[in-house]
């Protein structure tokens, strides 16, 4: 049997990664991502999975963000039984990540049906209890380390440098072709953890594109965050701040740390409302394996880099919702990254007709979220089946991203030492893929191809 790769997500969008390789009459699945998004895509992770769960032999999940790992418990849910193959460092975050998940959707639906905010009785895609099932079949496996996999092939993980645990997964059929999939590729010289691996052979290689189109801004981020935090200060008012819990609000913490350090940023209380981000710290906190020298050392030293002056770790509910009332100033630091779902949205339900207050949006905002209407100057926006105007200040980072841009994606290329035979170019909106095919194209002369949805390949 020939073999061949499917692209069940992140095709012609940044959300729901789902790779399928087939290969000696077995099937392995690269990532199983949640869609996220708008109405369009969030109603694909209702649907069918593309070939029967039980037919899969083996996933390989390249990093804990939850556009790759969030349908982990539904796929379970739908009978899958074989073994998840991750670092162990993606596995103590999915352990905090999934059963979050399953909660916030156990919450918004118990939310939507109370308050008659959804047409039909709001169902979670699943619940917590869902979440921890699948845990049981998670299987660690080291970086650098080869692992067999069902058909006679084998795979080793390599760090990509994205996140905390998070890796290019390199997979070699028994004829000794190989694939790489990317994951997602991070960037160079960022803070906490270490560099993207330089890889120099690959027969396939699947990337990604998310920042495909564009040069990430070359702005000091220290001082935008320095400089809206005393902003905040003189006018009294809240410094909201959507952060992915896993990977950007530790860089958070990092900065503020810094600059306090510096003493370009005023001591104002810190809110960390995330119980998921406050679990990731002490993770993080703890790898010393997968953190740089840097880190490291400051971790040995006991001088930790991820605890600022003036840090509350906010974990309950009602704590979280007298957050709302609390006069300023203060910073807020809450999920979701995108103010498409978690505690975030109710700081910005009530605070975001404020004029002191402050918004500062951090990393990538996907089409559709309220995210994405915010930074795009929308005059109100819908939370919570409420219209609230948009008299806050709205800010965006351009320089925190963990996604590499065109030049880092273009740098980590040039590192191969021959072209691969094809080059699959994912998880990314068109405008950015396209962009992106056309320099590889142009600078590199590779094979490029930019999969639709449901998309196969053979892989001779």
């Amino acid at each position: 049997m020939a073999q061949s790769i499917g692209f069940y997500g992140a095709a012609e969008t940044v959300t729901g990664s789902r790779h399928i390789l087939s290969f000696e009459n077995k099937k392995v699945l690269v990532d199983c991502g949640l869609f996220q998004g708008n109405k369009e895509l969030r109603q694909r992770n209702w649907e069918e999975f593309p070939v029967d769960p039980n037919d899969l032999d083996a996933v390989v999940i390249t990093h804990a963000h939850l556009d790759h790992i969030g349908w982990l418990p539904r796929l379970v849910a739908k009978g899958y039984r074989g073994p998840i193959y991750a670092t162990r460092a993606t596995i103590e975050l999915c352990k905090i990540s999934l059963p979050d998940s399953g909660r916030l959707q156990e919450e918004e639906a118990h939310f939507s049906n109370k308050h008659g905010t959804s047409h039909t009785p709001a169902l979670p895609l699943y619940d917590e209890k869902a979440a921890y099932e699948c845990l049981k079949y998670f299987s660690h496996v080291d970086y650098n380390s080869l692992h067999d996999l069902p058909g006679h092939a084998h795979f080793r993980f390599l760090t990509a440098g994205h996140i905390l645990g998070s890796a290019f997964a390199e997979i070699t059929f028994r004829d000794g072709t190989s694939i790489l999939m990317s994951g997602d590729l991070g960037r160079y010289n960022t803070p906490i953890i270490k560099d993207p691996t330089p890889v120099e052979y690959a027969d396939y290689l699947v990337i990604e594109s998310t920042y495909g189109d564009r040069i990430h801004s070359h702005e000091d981020p220290l001082e935008k965050i320095a400089s809206i935090a005393r902003d905040t200060a003189e006018n009294g008012g809240a410094l909201i701040i959507p952060s992915f819990a896993i990977g950007r609000t530790q860089e958070l913490l990092y900065y503020f740390r810094v600059l306090q350090d510096q003493k370009r940023m005023p001591r104002i209380p810190i809110y960390i409302d995330s119980p998921m981000a406050v679990s990731v710290t002490h993770v993080y906190a703890g790898a010393k394996e997968e953190l740089d020298e840097e880190m490291v050392r400051s971790v040995e030293s006991g001088h930790s880099e991820l605890e600022p002056d003036g840090i509350n770790f906010v974990r309950d509910r009602e704590t979280s919702k007298a957050l709302n009332s609390q006069h300023g100033p203060l910073i807020i630091v809450s999920g979701s990254g995108m103010a498409n779902g978690g505690r975030v949205t109710h700081h910005l339900q009530h605070r975001l007709s404020n004029p002191t207050t402050t918004v500062l949006f951090t990393g990538y905002q996907a089409e559709g979220t309220l995210g994405r209407r915010l930074i795009e100057g929308a005059p109100s926006v819908h939370i919570h089946g409420m219209e609230v105007d948009v008299k806050a200040r709205i800010e965006k980072v351009n320089a925190l991203s963990a996604h590499a841009d065109q030049a880092e994606i273009l740098k980590w290329l040039g590192f191969f030492k021959r072209p691969p035979k094809q080059t699959f170019i994912v998880h990314g909106e068109p405008p950015a893929q396209e962009a992106l095919q056309q320099k590889i194209e142009e600078q590199l002369n590779w094979r490029t191809v930019i999969p639709k949805q449901g998309q196969q390949f053979e892989l001779p």
